[in-house]
Order: structure tokens, then C-alpha cells, then sequence
């Protein structure tokens, strides 16, 4: 008990001797974590966001009306013709009134629109849910040119657009976060190599009257290992603190879904503090290596 409560305390000494470069050591640590799990969670939130939209409606057909030429008739008949399409599940008709009262829930906060729009302007649509939200190019390429048909609004396209800008975010994230994982590794090893030379001749000392190699190590070793847990969990907090904000801003924003699901956090906070300890252990072993010969 007495051993282990002389290692700690010595790496605590090392850690305060060299504060500033400590601090380096901690700030990239948490600099990459945040930047790998902010590219999670981003990741995280645009999945939730697909599977939300695949439940729904896919796509949106907005419809001519008399003004055009086209009766209501032939409207209803074009329902009926998509509803025959083997890649539709269901379809849903708003009239000009149906789509009136869902204006009026979308710009509920916004009078003085309300009271420009008449039910008249606004288009009829047919909302079609399809099996699989891949077929949308399919299915606007079979509404191309029915007479009917004023506007096509597809929400693949929307989830396409949201993956690729995923994937680059990710891509940038995740490579900017290897980049100073490596970074912080050096650090910790540059911080182990500036403790041990500043005490070279008390570890020279120790060694002489019979120290073990393990004894001298592990002050070094459990330095190493709190700088990166340090950093790690800092950063796992500070990507909890912007998602609590994110969540908060959530009814600000209709189409969008900004809550992670439950345990998120737990199950990569854990492992990211896991991780953050292993580069700390990983950058004393580095530095341990040139000067003690492990």
C-alpha cells in the first residue's frame, strides 16, 4: 500500500514539475478526441435522421390545378395510377385546403404570412411513402412528364446530399483526429523525457541501491496514463455539453432530429477514455524507451 501510494504520489511531482508542457500534452489529447467523437456524433445524428425520414413521406408531387387545365379528376386519377407502381407502399392526397392547414402549422410563429396566403395559391399534392427510399429516382423518373405534374420534391435527394456531407465531415474529422492523436503521443513522450532527464540523477540513484526497473517506470507510466484520461474525458464532455446544446435547439427546427439516442455517450465515453489512456501509456512507453531501455 505504502509502494503504491509513493508511485502516485511521484507522478503527481512530475506532472506539477512540468506543468506547461503537461498541459500541451493534455490540450492534444482532448483536441483529437473531441474532434473523433464530434465526428461520431455527427455521424450518429445524420443515421437517426435517415431512419426518421424512411418512416415517412418520400416523395411529393406537386399537383397542376384548373388553372392549368387540369380538373380534380384527373388529379385523383393520377393517385390512383401510382398507387399501382410496384415500388410505392401508399400514397396520401392533399387538396388545396389540406395544404392550408399544414401551412398554417408550419408558420404558426409567422402571422403575418398567414394572412398573405390564400387557400387558392397553395398546391394540391400527392405524398407517396415508398417500400425503399432508394427506388426515388425511379419513381420521378416515371412522374417526368404526366400532365398532372407541377413540381417533384424527393426526400432522397435530401439524404443523399446529408450523407455525402457526412461522409466528408467524417473523412476531415476523423483524419484531422488521427493527425493530432499522433501529435498528442509525441507530446506525452517529449513530457516522459523532459521528467526523466530532470531527474537523472535521483533515478540514477534509486537504480544504485537496487531499485527495480518497473519501480522507476511506473511514476512514469502513470503520468502518461492520467495526461491522457485527462484529456480524453475532457473532450467527451465537451462533445456532451454541444449536444445538450444541439438537443435544446431541436424544436427551433422541424425536419431535423438533434437528440442521440440514449447511451450514446456512455458507450463511446468509456471507450474514448480508454483509448485516451492507452495513448498516454503508449507516449511513456515512447519516451521510457530511449532513456530507462525499455
Amino acid at each position: 500500500m505504502n509502494r503504491a501510494l509513493y508511485l502516485i504520489r511521484e507522478a503527481l511531482v512530475n506532472l506539477r514539475r512540468n506543468a506547461l508542457v503537461v498541459t500541451g500534452a493534455v490540450l492534444a489529447v482532448f483536441v483529437s478526441m473531441a474532434l473523433a467523437l464530434g465526428a461520431l456524433m455527427v455521424n450518429e445524428l445524420v443515421r437517426v435522421n435517415i431512419l426518421q425520414w424512411e418512416e415517412g413521406v418520400h416523395v411529393i408531387v406537386f399537383l397542376k390545378d384548373s388553372r392549368d387545365g387540369i380538373t380534380d379528376a384527373a388529379q385523383l386519377e393520377l393517385q390512383r395510377d401510382i398507387e399501382t407502381w410496384p415500388q410505392v407502399e401508399s400514397t396520401v392526397y392533399f387538396d388545396k385546403n389540406d395544404a392550408f392547414q399544414e401551412f398554417k402549422q408550419l408558420f404558426a410563429d409567422r402571422p403575418e404570412l398567414l394572412e398573405e396566403i390564400e387557400p387558392s395559391r397553395l398546391p394540391a399534392s400527392i405524398r407517396i411513402r415508398l417500400k425503399d427510399i432508394e427506388t426515388y429516382r425511379d419513381v420521378q423518373f416515371q412522374l417526368a412528364g404526366k400532365a398532372p405534374v407541377r413540381r417533384v420534391v424527393s426526400l432522397g435527394e435530401r439524404i443523399d446530399q446529408l450523407a455525402g456531407l457526412s461522409r466528408v465531415l467524417n473523412g476531415l474529422g476523423l483524419g484531422a483526429a488521427v493527425v493530432l492523436g499522433i501529435s498528442a503521443v509525441i507530446l506525452i513522450a517529449n513530457t516522459i523525457r523532459m521528467a526523466i532527464y530532470a531527474r537523472r540523477d535521483e533515478v540514477g540513484i534509486m537504480k544504485l541501491v537496487g531499485a527495480g526497473n518497473w519501480f522507476v517506470r511506473i511514476p512514469f507510466l502513470l503520468e502518461g496514463l492520467i495526461e491522457g484520461v485527462v484529456g480524453a474525458g475532457l473532450a467527451v464532455m465537451a462533445v456532451w455539453l454541444a449536444s445538450a446544446r444541439l438537443a435544446g435547439a431541436e424544436g427551433t427546427i422541424e425536419i431535423i432530429r438533434l437528440v442521440l439516442p440514449p447511451g450514446f455517450f456512455v458507450r463511446w465515453g468509456v471507450l474514448f477514455v480508454l483509448f485516451g489512456a492507452a495513448a498516454g501509456v503508449l507516449g511513456s512507453l515512447v519516451g521510457l524507451r530511449r532513456f530507462l531501455k525499455v
